[in-house]
């Protein structure tokens, strides 16, 4: 258990241009998502999928973003824009199919969509890999989305960038713990 509290204590995200390959093999990433997919959810809805992204398929997925950005804002560096999934050697989306419910709030869905993407960067340190969350424009933009088969009413949580580190994160400020933690006390009656 030590060793789990010194990760979590010392986790630091390497960014996803310093992620290379090799990525996980095909059976690493499937225990990768089982994992990824052990997270609070009230009422078992599952409440997200995964679309992920390897080979060949992040540079089609960077030609639809160039496409749509290209579209919207012919200003827009369209190299910047192909490579959004080909700075790691694997991306996967965590889909958010949250929605109506007669007892789970919608909320509560969503957060499970987030719990999901934090498991799945934990998943790949664990395997020995690095991975960073990361939304950008493109993960609220709806073309895009479309483009990417997120269907209407779905909303993307994160797209985990998965792969070797190259470099060694170096650390940043943290929150100051007092001045973001309060202690609940009743009022007198």
């Amino acid at each position: 258990m030590r060793e789990m509290r010194d990760y979590l204590a010392t986790r630091r995200t390497t960014a996803a241009t310093f992620l290379d390959s090799p990525s996980p093999e095909q059976a690493t990433l499937d225990e990768m998502l089982r994992i990824a997919a052990r997270v609070p959810d009230h009422g078992k809805l599952a409440p997200w999928r995964f679309i992920v992204f390897e080979g060949a398929a992040r540079e089609a997925a960077g030609e639809v973003v160039a496409s749509v950005a290209e579209r919207k804002d012919p200003q827009r560096d369209l190299m910047e824009e192909r490579a959004r999934f080909t700075r790691a050697p694997l991306v996967v989306a965590v889909v958010s199919t949250a929605g109506p419910h007669v007892k789970i709030p919608e909320w509560e869905q969503i957060l499970s969509a987030g719990a999901v993407c934090l498991n799945l960067v934990h998943a790949a340190y664990a395997f020995g890999y690095s991975a960073q969350w990361l939304t950008e424009w493109i993960a609220y933009d709806r073309d895009v989305l479309a483009g990417l088969g997120v269907e209407p009413g779905e909303k993307v949580a994160g797209f985990i960038h998965i792969g070797t580190p190259q470099m060694t994160p170096t650390e940043r400020d943290r929150p100051d713990m007092a001045a973001i933690t309060t202690r609940f006390a009743p009022k007198p009656a």
